[in-house]
């Protein structure tokens, strides 16, 4: 039987492996979701730490981008487009997420 990790512990791995295949579009956040998913341990663990790293790069960006414009209706337009930007790559994490769990 296979230790569980924590969500925290499966969300550190896909953000990192996700921040280091960034250049591949769909395949980096898939990998990156398989290898969290594997280390949750199962399917509704590795759900929860699929999004975990997708809102906390959201709201990352969204606030390093609304505080350094100097006008903040650009900054908050800019980072909320860098936001959905971000947000968009949870879809493949969570796949990956789903098949490492299940596996």
């Amino acid at each position: 039987m296979r230790q569980r990790s924590s969500v925290l512990g499966a969300s550190l791995w896909m953000l990192v492996i996700t921040a280091i295949l960034f250049w591949l579009p769909v395949a980096g956040p898939l990998i990156g979701g398989f290898v969290g998913g594997r280390k949750a341990g199962d399917v509704g663990t590795a759900i929860a730490a699929s999004v975990l790293p997708a809102l906390l790069a959201g709201v990352f960006f969204w606030l390093l981008t609304s505080t350094l414009v100097g006008v903040p209706l650009i900054g908050l337009l800019a980072g909320t487009s860098a936001a959905i930007l971000v947000l968009g790559q949870v879809g493949p994490l969570m796949v990956g997420a789903i098949i490492g769990g299940a596996l």
